[in-house]
């Protein structure tokens, strides 16, 4: 298993919109996550000291292809949908992977 964690930033005008979207995840969404080995699934929002809204998202990966389950999830229709209307919630920070829309996170610690 490795856990993942990465960020994003939210805007503003859209918290209440990402809040409604995620209290009620569409149930082929949330399928897609399972099948492609995606569990304990957590995302945080936090207004930080310059003011901006983030989102800080953790998961455990059990699967033995990430790539492979990511392209897996990309590819799915609901999901491509599901991405298209959170989007514009969000707003891609600076050094982000070309590859990526959230950034990835350094894990500096764990303890079981």
């Amino acid at each position: 298993m490795k856990r993942y964690g990465s960020v994003i930033s939210l805007r503003p005008e859209k918290i209440e919109e990402y809040k409604e979207l995620h209290a009620a995840v569409w149930p082929d969404v949330l399928r897609m996550i399972k099948q492609c080995h995606i569990q304990n699934y957590s995302i945080y929002l936090r207004q930080l000291d310059d003011g901006r809204y983030y989102l800080f998202s953790y998961f455990e990966y059990t699967g033995s292809d990430f790539a492979a389950d990511m392209a897996k999830m990309a590819a799915d229709e609901t999901t491509q949908r599901w991405w298209a209307i959170n989007k514009p919630c969000q707003q891609q920070l600076q050094g982000t992977a070309p590859d990526a829309w959230w950034a990835d996170m350094e894990e500096v610690f764990h303890c079981d």
